[in-house]
């Protein structure tokens, strides 16, 4: 069954359209869109009428795409910048209206548990042990513990992500060593109290870690995050999207990114492998395992 997840998150909003296939998800139509929703807020932290009407018609033009292609199923769902909106509530209605489909704004913890799913599902081996998924976003970090056979043990969710971080504290292209000192402090300032035990191996999910792929590889560990920022921090976002294919809009932010990777590495003990799954991913999965009780598609998500 083609089903469809649409990710209104504080960055970009997302469609993916997939259906399983041989045990996992074959993508069918994936697309993005850049509309810094966390940057569209008034002094009230209200998100303003225009962005609502541009998320709202891109969601719509999203819908229609899935639906041409045959989804059976859709759900949009919106995270971290529409879960701390004051008119958050609003936000969704209009959005659903213009779209045609109800939009749910998840928890940190239900964004958690999806993203554990999407991650661990689509690794591409078999996944033994206890396992940490780490999400980026621009506007929140979780971080879910838990094994593939019982599921997800402990969803922890902060209200700090790349984009918030790089609106607060860096103004200069390329950032600075001084922006980059800030910005590191201020981390390791918000996380100073945040203890895990260590998993038996760990995934990192979410734009960043997704972007991160085309500098430095599959594995982020302290040489390649270290890497990463002399590359982010050496030559304009422009020149660097340029270089290795990725939109200046996210190079802009992703110095931040990978700062917070960094330090989740650090606390969880584990070098991250860049997920193929995430957010998105667990969004299908979920939709068909509820879809098709005792089916071939519940087992492939349960």
């Amino acid at each position: 069954m083609l089903c469809a997840a649409i990710d209104i998150g504080s960055n970009t909003t997302r469609v993916l359209v997939a259906e399983p296939m041989d045990g996992q998800l074959k993508k069918v139509m994936e697309q993005r869109a850049y509309t810094r929703i966390s940057k569209a807020v008034d002094d009230d932290g209200a998100i303003l009428p225009e962005k609502v009407q541009e998320v709202g018609e891109l969601v719509a033009t999203q819908v229609r795409l899935a639906r041409e292609l045959g989804a059976v199923e859709i759900r949009a769902v919106a995270t971290a910048a529409v879960r701390e909106a004051s008119n958050g509530p609003e936000v969704a209605a209009a959005i659903a209206a213009a779209a045609g489909v109800e939009v749910d704004i998840l928890s940190g913890e239900e964004e958690g548990r999806l993203s554990f799913i999407g991650a661990t599902k689509a690794l591409g081996h078999p996944a033994e042990g206890s396992i940490g998924v780490v999400d980026v976003g621009g506007g929140s970090t979780e971080v879910i513990l838990g094994t593939v056979p019982d599921g997800v043990d402990e969803v922890r969710s902060w209200n700090i992500g790349s984009g918030v971080l790089a609106d607060e504290l860096i103004t200069s292209d390329p950032p600075s060593a001084s922006e980059i000192r800030r910005v590191r402090d201020h981390i390791e300032d918000f996380f100073a109290d945040v203890d895990f035990e260590h998993p038996d191996q760990a995934v990192a999910v979410g734009g960043s870690a997704t972007s991160l792929r085309r500098l430095v590889g599959a594995v982020l560990e302290y040489e390649t995050l270290e890497r990463a920022i002399r590359v982010l921090s050496s030559e304009p976002a422009a020149d660097v999207a340029r270089r290795f294919e990725l939109d200046p809009r996210r190079v802009r932010i992703l110095t931040t990114g990978v700062l917070l990777l960094e330090k989740i590495a650090e606390l969880l003990g584990q070098p991250l492998q860049i997920g193929k799954g995430g957010l998105r991913e667990g969004v299908i999965l979920d939709l068909l395992n509820g879809a098709a009780n005792g089916s071939r598609a519940e087992r492939l998500a349960a």
